[in-house]
């Protein structure tokens, strides 16, 4: 595989030198040094046990390190979440095979735990020899002993968690506490770590690695086996698709917004954010993706846990954690520094507590989507149904936090008012293609309303263009420009033709432009978030863009700009939610699924857009 030279930045990385693995449940970064500096345990969501990402000194990391580094790689294995790392020193080569575990014969399509609760590394020595040195240095102090000829380890944070590392070399106990061992290899000489905390691991019997490998791979290939997808960047949709299942939440059906907490929307600014957990709007945009490659398993998983919160609560609420409720309170973590000092590392969310309308619109259309398959909608689910409808009728006059979560003062802004038409407008559809028992005219004359307001209220003659928020009836609008305006056709709103829209995504592109074919979701100077700093370009922004071209029948002009956008992924086919402009660097939290659901669903637009176009000539 290619391989290039390392570069650290106040002792990091960049953001996106990372791999991700997972197994349903939880998921680990690894580096391309061959550290792994990520590590959450027993979940998605739970504390860190390796936070290295956050603080290259005090964050702790999982390390196979090769003596004179010189340049590394890395590559999935097709259609896997099974990473291969290629270390290349003065005298050998050395790739390391990284895995989180899946059970033999596992189905990721069920909602069962299909891991094995076990992070396994394999080096081995490709060409001439190696001095590998094994490291694992976890964020807090363990106590560690000597058990089944492994190491037992007590993490305080978790003390019913049982950890336990298990080496093919000897290990031994530094006197910072860590455990690691040097070990000079050869060609075909192997080197198996493997860290567990399933607590029911019989280390006597140890299973062969490469056997190990093999069937996680395997369970990963038969599930990839299920995308259907023949368009532009096929390899990265389907790679996009993978990374989304990774930050799947196996039992439940969550999808994560990201694998991380923290990772900064400007190197040195404020603006650090806990995504482990799923927010309505993201994973809604997850399913909408994935069900137009044919992984609708997904897809009605999500609607059906998130319904049921919805039903338990008396109302959805804007994200949730993976045990169905809300996440824990905000708080600053003074031990982390942060990536290259971007501090302050925050865990749980305060935007859980915000009032963001569109909510109520994003999960009627995922109802939507699955009842137009086929679903069955009986009288509990459409009474649910109803309910989401009435409230969106009830709170879409009501300022809130909009889609970019402001953390100043609310407004009526333009995508959550219609988001909340949306709601009611799939609620008539679900009615009439269902034969439902509604109040039709009631919801028709509110959905009328609302969508006028949106035409209306947020429409600046001046600059010919829709703006972020509605002003009050019968006077100017003077407000900023938001990228979430792109997404009014996607929700059927406003066709993408209608003369208003074309105006709008010019306006947009114009004023938002980051270079390059980059978007800023909106600009502060003239947008007030409440929030010190500035962002990078966010890369949902542009493939909204690419849509909204496409659905003018600016085909060529759409396909160049996604494939532009598609070339910033890594070589792993990875994203992050932010760019910076300046050079092109990540930003924010990584992988990001509302980047790679943009990858999946804009080029299944052009695919769509393409065929058509064949079918007139």
């Amino acid at each position: 595989m290619p391989t290039r030279p390392l570069t650290r930045t106040r002792g990091h990385l960049p953001i996106e030198d990372h791999g991700l693995i997972g197994d349903g449940a939880t998921c680990a970064l690894v580096a391309r040094d061959g550290s792994i500096p990520w590590l959450c345990l027993p979940d998605f969501d739970s504390p860190p046990f390796l936070a290295g990402l956050l603080d290259a000194e005090r964050g702790g990391e999982f390390s196979i390190s090769l003596t004179g580094l010189e340049s590394a790689g890395q590559r999935y294995l097709d259609d896997t979440g099974v990473l291969l790392t290629e270390l290349q020193g003065p005298d050998g080569t050395v790739e390391i095979t990284d895995c989180l575990t899946l059970r033999a014969g596992a189905d990721l399509t069920e909602l069962v735990p299909a891991g094995r609760s076990e992070l396994l590394r394999l080096a081995r020595v490709v060409s001439g020899s190696a001095e590998l040195t094994v490291r694992l240095r976890p964020r807090d102090d363990v106590q560690v002993r000597r058990e089944g000829g492994g190491w037992a380890l007590s993490w305080p944070a978790r003390p019913e968690l049982r950890l336990t590392l298990w080496s093919s070399h000897p290990l031994e106990v530094g006197e910072d506490g860590s455990l690691g061992g040097t070990v000079t290899l050869r060609v075909g000489d192997p080197l198996t770590v493997a860290l567990h905390w399933s607590g029911n691991t019989r280390l006597q019997d140890r299973q062969d690695p490469a056997a190990l490998v093999h069937q996680t791979a395997t369970a990963w290939r038969a599930w990839a086996g299920r995308i259907r997808y023949e368009g532009p960047q096929r390899r990265l949709v389907r790679r996009s698709a993978i990374t989304l299942k990774l930050l799947d939440h196996a039992p439940t059906g969550a999808i994560m917004a990201a694998a991380t907490s923290s990772l900064p929307e400007e190197v040195g600014g404020v603006r650090n954010w806990d995504y482990r957990y799923t927010w309505v709007r993201d994973a809604s945009f997850s399913v909408y993706a994935l069900r137009r490659i044919g992984l609708t398993t997904e897809a009605d998983s999500f609607l059906a846990w998130t319904l049921t919160n919805a039903e338990r609560d008396g109302g959805p609420k804007i994200m949730y954690a993976l045990d169905g409720g809300q996440p824990p309170e905000e708080w600053e973590d003074p031990g982390l520094s942060g990536w290259r000092d971007s501090g302050p590392v925050r865990w749980g969310n305060g935007a859980a507590g915000q009032t963001q309308h569109d909510v109520y619109g994003e999960l009627m259309d995922v109802a939507h989507q699955w009842a137009s398959d086929g679903g069955s909608v009986d009288e509990h689910l459409w009474t649910a149904l109803c309910a989401l409808a009435e409230q969106a009728i009830e709170m879409w006059q009501t300022p809130d936090q909009g889609i970019w979560e402001i953390r100043g003062a609310g407004r009526p802004f333009t995508y959550s008012v219609a988001m909340c038409q949306v709601a009611v407008d799939r609620a008539l559809r679900i009615a009439e293609n269902c034969s439902l028992d509604h109040p039709r005219e009631r919801w028709t004359q509110a959905s009328q309303e609302m969508r006028a307001a949106v035409l209306e209220r947020s429409w600046d003659e001046g600059r010919g263009t829709f703006t972020e928020h509605l002003a009050e009836a019968g006077e100017a609008n003077d407000g900023g420009l938001d990228g979430s305006l792109l997404a009014l056709p996607l929700r059927g709103v406003v066709p993408f033709d209608d003369p208003k829209m074309v105006s709008t995504v010019e306006a947009v592109r114009e004023h938002l432009d980051a270079g390059d074919g980059l978007l800023y979701r909106y600009l502060h100077s003239e947008s007030d978030d409440g929030l010190p700093g500035q962002e990078g370009a966010f890369l949902l922004c542009s493939f909204w863009l690419v849509d909204n071209l496409t659905g003018q029948g600016r085909l060529d002009e759409a396909e160049a700009l996604y494939d532009s956008l598609c070339a910033r992924a890594t070589p792993l086919g990875l994203l992050s939610e932010e760019i910076d402009p300046t050079d092109g660097s990540f930003l924010g939290n990584f992988p990001q699924a509302f980047s790679h659901l943009g990858v999946i669903a804009s080029g299944y637009k052009i695919a769509q857009a393409r065929r058509a176009e064949a079918g007139r000539k």
